[in-house]
């Protein structure tokens, strides 16, 4: 695949996950290059595997290697891409019989704070969104 394609794909994956990628600093750069147009562009957009199940590989295995911080980004990206709550709850209590109970416990706890910041964002948006009443009304 030439390069171009790569990173236009990888740019569309990663719009699909995350709304896109964030300006890198000087010292990632590279890196995120590699991550859109490699990582994104030619892993991820590899026929055979819709990108939900992608998604959820991506969750189970960083759960199981305790990478928490990149999973809790994935589960945004699982949670962004149309996997439900209780699917990955239940790939992660399938985790923690492979890959250990805390891996699992972690897991499952990193999701749940990831629900309670959506349902709170979406709570403000509403709020923010509704119109204000009158006093006295």
């Amino acid at each position: 695949m030439a390069k171009n394609d790569r990173a236009a794909k990888g740019k569309e994956v990663a719009q699909k996950l995350f709304g896109g990628l964030p300006e890198p600093s000087p010292m990632m750069a590279d890196m995120m290059g590699l991550t859109s147009d490699y990582l994104f562009g030619e892993i991820w957009s590899r026929r055979g595997l819709p990108i939900k199940e992608r998604s959820r590989i991506t969750c189970a295995v960083l759960a199981a290697m305790g990478k928490d911080t990149q999973l809790r980004t994935h589960i945004k990206g699982a949670l962004n891409v149309g996997l439900k709550v209780e699917e990955l709850k239940e790939g992660f209590i399938h985790v923690a019989h492979y890959a250990g109970w805390p891996a699992g416990m972690t897991a499952l706890n990193i999701l749940q704070e990831v629900v309670a910041e959506r349902q709170a964002a979406r709570k403000k948006a509403a709020k923010k969104a509704a119109p204000a009443k009158k006093a006295g009304a």
